[in-house]
């Protein structure tokens, strides 16, 4: 019962440490109490593995149901399997863990569990499940003036931080409880206190030393405010571009430099070979037209329809006898010279495509659409593309769940992006946790690249933040309008645009060595 409790405690206090609403220096202690459940099951209890798998999928289960129980709202299959899986990943990683502990120091052990748990992170961005919203560096995206220093590690030095330091409790925990001196817990403060004051120190000093770009141009986000469930494919494109219109008109003028509306704002089906002829096009070049500098960028949805076998790709969408389909959720740029496109790459577990489908399909056939999963998958290209302004600038066309993935975003800075414009749809969640902790993830990604975002959400939060995440003007939650403001240009790239998730590499060797190492250890040790 006091282990349950303890697993209990730390999907509590994880929970409690998340952002928008939490206090991330709970996460600072949040794994102390399960660590400290493994421990007693690892030195006292018989059938171990068992035991340790129980408590950490009650730790991580409460974890993502607390933080993540709003991807219900827009599918209650994805929602409950995202749930139910992710936590069982992670309870999979710290059993992984528990088996090394058994076999090796406690210097190798937490070595171990540190790498293991980054190389988990690291997949969770890469493969066709991926689900990176829990990545523990993103727990520190509310209080953003302690991370600065994410320009030069990314995420994954907030994940190394949080880790370093719960290790630290921890062993300060088990050496008092060894000893009972007091003398332990005083060198384990002043060891937790450097782990927390030499990062903090040097974030406010970077803040501080921090030079705003001196380029900037005006740019105004449009947020519609159109509920996706009853409205917007209710809603043609026409009435859709009377809508833009009146809302360009409240604060777009002769200087303004950038119009930016949100995710498939135009969402009626435009064949791909006709978008010149769309009314997303005309709305865009009539915009333009009007105002001497504008250039206008908005999401639209695409289809391309063929019936050549040559042409099928793997997110191709078979609807009879040599009948397919490629779907897009694309972004597009009108201004004076040609229109430019981008279609969406990282995208919705179960929603906007079909993991692993060649593998799948055959055994589940349908099962996702029956679930109400995905009807449609998406086509994706394989390049960052990079849209030019009529002022010379480059804006990163970044389409909703991309702005998760922080190394994925340096693909379009190293492309020449000088801002990052983030064009979302977050009704589907309703007014819950789920918009409120995408806008403020976005912050993570302006401090990575030090670029200024440009965000345009559908139902909101709209909102401009500066290269050091601080967020300026905002249009709240289901409110119609427009928001109006300077944007930084910077063409300049940070460490972490160079040399991206280096720490995940180096995890990935670290975890590999140490997990043979105990293997070899444990095999040459046994006896006879």
């Amino acid at each position: 019962m006091k282990n349950i409790l303890l697993a209990f405690l730390s999907g509590i206090i994880l929970a409690l440490g998340w952002p928008t609403y939490g206090f991330p220096f709970l996460l600072f202690v949040a794994f102390t109490p399960l660590l400290i459940a493994e421990f007693r099951i690892r030195n006292f209890y018989a059938y171990s593995k068992l035991k340790v798998f129980g408590v950490a999928y009650l730790t991580f289960f409460i974890w993502n149901l607390i933080t993540t129980y709003w991807i219900y709202f827009s599918t209650p299959f994805g929602g409950t399997f995202a749930i139910l899986a992710n936590s069982l990943l992670m309870s999979l990683v710290f059993l992984i863990y528990h088996v090394v502990a058994k076999r090796v120091n406690f210097t190798a052990a937490s070595s171990f569990l540190v790498s293991i748990w980054i190389v988990f992170e690291k997949i969770h961005l890469s493969w066709d499940f991926s689900w990176p919203w829990l990545n523990l560096g993103n727990g520190f995206s509310e209080y953003h003036n302690l991370i600065q220093w994410y320009e030069y590690t990314g995420t994954f030095g907030g994940t190394l931080w949080i880790w370093l330091v719960n290790i630290a409790v921890f062993k300060a925990v088990l050496l008092y409880r060894e000893y009972r001196d007091k003398a332990v817990i005083y060198r384990g403060i002043f060891k937790i206190t450097l782990l927390l004051l030499i990062p903090i120190s040097a974030s406010y000093i970077i803040r501080n030393t921090y030079e705003m770009p001196e380029r900037s141009m005006e740019a105004v986000v449009l947020q519609p405010n159109i509920n996706p469930y009853t409205e917007k494919y209710n809603t043609n494109d026409t009435r859709i571009a009377e809508l833009l219109t009146n809302l360009t008109e409240e604060n777009t003028t002769q200087s303004t430099d950038l119009l930016v509306a949100p995710e498939t704002v135009f969402a009626d089906g435009t064949v791909l070979q006709q978008f010149e002829n769309s009314e997303a096009a005309y709305f865009g070049r009539q915009i333009v037209r009007k105002y001497d500098n504008l250039n206008f960028l908005g999401g639209v949805s695409f289809y391309q329809r063929f019936s050549d076998p040559a042409q099928v790709r793997p997110q191709s969408n078979q609807i009879g006898t040599n009948d397919w389909y490629d779907d897009y959720n694309s972004a597009f740029l009108i201004s004076d010279g040609e229109s430019q496109l981008y279609h969406k790459s990282k995208l919705v577990v179960g929603v906007e495509n079909f993991p692993y489908q060649s593998f799948l399909k055959p055994i589940l056939g349908d099962i996702m659409i029956d679930l109400g999963g995905t009807v449609a998958m998406k086509t994706t290209q394989p390049d960052r593309e990079v849209f030019k302004l009529d002022n010379g600038a480059f804006a990163a066309p970044i389409i909703c769940y991309e702005s998760v993935y922080g190394e994925y975003v340096t693909g379009y800075v190293k492309n020449g992006a000088e801002f990052l414009a983030i064009i979302t749809n977050d009704a589907w969640w309703g007014d819950t946790q789920g918009h409120q902790q995408h806008l403020s993830y976005a912050k993570l990604r302006a401090i990575e690249t030090r670029k200024s975002v440009v965000r345009s959400a559908n139902t909101g939060i709209s909102a401009f933040i500066n290269p050091l995440g601080d967020v300026g003007k905002t249009l709240e939650y289901e409110k119609r309008g427009s928001i109006k403001s300077e944007v930084f240009l910077n063409d300049e790239k940070t460490f972490y645009v160079e040399y991206g998730d280096y720490i995940a590499r180096v995890a990935q060797f670290l975890a590999l060595f140490l997990f043979l190492f105990a293997m070899v250890k444990y095999k040459r040790h046994r006896p006879l």
